[in-house]
């Protein structure tokens, strides 16, 4: 191929889902339209998460063939279905390693060598991080350089990769639980009313200086406390996200202040403190896995 594909963010989507799908179902590859359907739009392992109808992912299969990186075949079992499977590989001449790369940079954007290893696993086999910016460095030597390294934004701990088939859409963070800040002068004074009165009798945890109720009926959450042990303001509101570093970035990229910076605390959180426009200060955070 001359030149690079430049691909829109529904044909990444339906390439890397046919690339990955490859590879991980191959008893049920080449793709019948509803598969690839729920191939783009499902949940784990995409970000962003999308909702394409068929309409759209057929036309744009179609398109995609008359460019010559993907081809429609018939079943050749049971009832005759047209199937869909992907020849970007080919067309790019991309080695084992290369596509799991590409495959996973295509369905999540831009990401750390780090982060790519752990999301290849199924794909392919990487023995460390090493290998992975290895073949990252090959693939940003070639003489049409298929990804690039961003530069590295303070606060963030590895620089990310992006690929150079198109414009990636930028991911969403997905917020898993608010829950209110409450000042009080004195957690156990304040126990009796919230824990006794209001019903949140589950003591989630008790810092001494923030304690979390929990109604173990309706699971309603209060946070109460007397001041931050760490932060220089104390947060009207704690946001649980999935990704803290990419809500991080987000935030400085859209010139958001930084109240506290990210850091990884004693008590087994990632966080940061952001002040929104309207001057609430919010408490960022995500629980550390195990």
């Amino acid at each position: 191929m001359s030149d690079l594909p430049v691909l829109d963010a529904t044909e990444q989507r339906i390439l890397g889902s046919l690339l990955e799908k490859q590879t991980t179902v191959p008893a049920t590859y080449p793709l019948s339209a509803n598969a690839l359907v729920s191939a783009c739009n499902q949940s784990s392992s995409r970000d962003p998460v999308t909702d394409l109808d068929q309409q759209v992912v057929e036309r744009t299969a179609k398109s995609l063939k008359d460019r010559g990186l993907l081809r429609i075949v018939w079943s050749d079992t049971g009832r005759r279905t047209l199937k869909y499977h992907q020849i970007l590989d080919e067309a790019l001449t991309l080695e084992a390693d290369e596509r799991a790369l590409l495959t996973v940079l295509l369905l999540r954007g831009a990401q750390a060598p780090g982060e790519l290893r752990t999301r290849t696993q199924r794909l392919h086999e990487f023995t460390d991080r090493g290998q992975v910016e290895e073949c990252l460095r090959r693939m940003a030597s070639r003489p049409q350089p298929l990804v690039s390294e961003l530069e590295r934004r303070p606060g963030q701990q590895d620089a990310r990769w992006i690929h150079l088939l198109g414009a990636a859409p930028e991911p969403r963070v997905r917020v898993t639980q608010v829950v209110a800040d409450l000042h009080v002068p004195d957690l156990p004074a304040a126990r009796s009313f919230y824990s006794d009165y209001l019903g949140l009798a589950e003591e989630e945890f008790d810092l001494g200086w923030v304690a979390r109720h929990t109604s173990p009926e309706s699971q309603a959450t209060l946070q109460v406390m007397t001041s931050d042990a760490t932060a220089p303001v104390d947060p009207v509101v704690s946001v649980m996200v999935d990704d803290v570093e990419l809500a991080y970035r987000q935030a400085q990229d859209r010139g958001y202040e930084i109240v506290h910076p990210l850091t990884t605390e004693a008590w087994g959180v990632t966080r940061f403190f952001v002040r929104a426009p309207d001057g609430n200060v919010l408490n960022i955070v995500q629980q550390h896995a195990g």
